[in-house]
């Protein structure tokens, strides 16, 4: 098993900064692909950032593509979720799975509880 923290979430005004973190024990972290998801109210989750085990390979939503950036640790066993230029359509509760590199919700195993982020215009 994987046991996964989100931490970083708050408020901020659009335009600003915040810088997710997603720690994991349990498993060897390591071997596999990490992603964020998020969801907002009354809404589906849906796909954000993933990253590859080795960190050389990163995918992106086009929503946020050039303002957010996926990176890990794995030293440390944490993966990070930097995210730039925030607008208020990135309010949601910010997921961490681990499983294999995909948009797709269904192949990640292991969930974190989620951290809130609330941009305010």
């Amino acid at each position: 098993q994987v046991h996964l923290v989100e931490s970083g979430g708050g408020v901020v005004q659009a335009g600003g900064s915040l810088r997710l973190s997603c720690a994991a024990s349990g498993r060897t972290y390591s071997s596999y692909a990490v992603g964020w998801f998020r969801q907002a109210p009354g809404k589906e989750r849906t796909f954000v950032a993933t990253i590859t085990w080795s960190g050389d390979t990163t995918y992106y939503a086009d929503s946020v593509k050039g303002r957010f950036t996926i990176s890990r640790d794995n030293a440390k066993n944490t993966v990070y979720l930097q995210m730039n230029s925030l607008k208020p359509e990135d309010t949601a509760i910010y997921y961490c799975a681990t499983g294999r590199p995909s948009v797709t919700p269904a192949l990640y195993d292991y969930w974190g509880q989620g951290t809130q982020v609330t941009i305010s215009s």
